[in-house]
């Protein structure tokens, strides 16, 4: 492992709350997505569509703000950043947006479904399956290591595997049931 002695080159160490701009950032993020998200299952629903997955959710939720506060709770405002780990986050939020951008009205934080929507496969779901969930855990990993959380990022990475692995194998199901769609975009 990396002494930090090694790491100085590629420490950015602001002098001002930076730390907690970025952490600002990421939780608005976070929120205006709920709000997004909140949209589009409410419209999916009124076409006919169906909630799977639902009792897992709230432990999907508790993971993602508990990881939020444990960042909040360890993060002096002024704390040194990787730079490089930034420009990492900066390109996962490039990612996010595609992902967003290709899924439009069907994107939501909940699994909501219906035989009769189409199976995206274009975008970045031409080259994997579940970019948003390769996203949010290149994510998990990298955000607390920008500011040497070693630890958060073990826990909340564990956590996130677990409920991942729960929640593909359910959306997966669900998504069987659709059929596929020409790649566009």
């Amino acid at each position: 492992m990396m002494q930090m002695s090694e790491l100085a080159p590629y420490m950015w160490q602001p002098g001002w709350a930076a730390a907690w701009a970025v952490l600002a950032l990421l939780t608005a993020q976070r929120l205006l997505e709920l709000v997004y998200a909140q949209h589009n299952t409410k419209r999916l629903l009124a076409r006919g569509a169906t909630e799977h997955g639902r009792s897992h959710y709230p432990l999907m939720v508790g993971i993602h703000a508990s990881f939020l506060l444990a960042l909040w709770l360890s993060t002096p405002p002024d704390a040194p950043m990787l730079w490089p780990l930034l420009i990492v986050f900066a390109l996962l939020q490039i990612a996010r947006l595609w992902v967003l951008a290709t899924l439009g009205p069907y994107w939501t934080t909940r699994i909501i479904s219906s035989p009769d929507f189409p199976r995206i496969s274009g975008g970045p779901y031409r080259l994997v399956r579940h970019p948003n969930y390769w996203v949010v855990t290149l994510e998990i990993l990298t955000i607390p290591l920008i500011f040497g959380h070693v630890q958060i990022a073990a826990l909340w990475t564990v956590l996130n595997f677990g409920i991942l692995f729960i929640r593909i194998r359910t959306e997966n199901v669900a998504l069987a049931r659709r059929e596929p769609q020409k790649p566009v975009a």
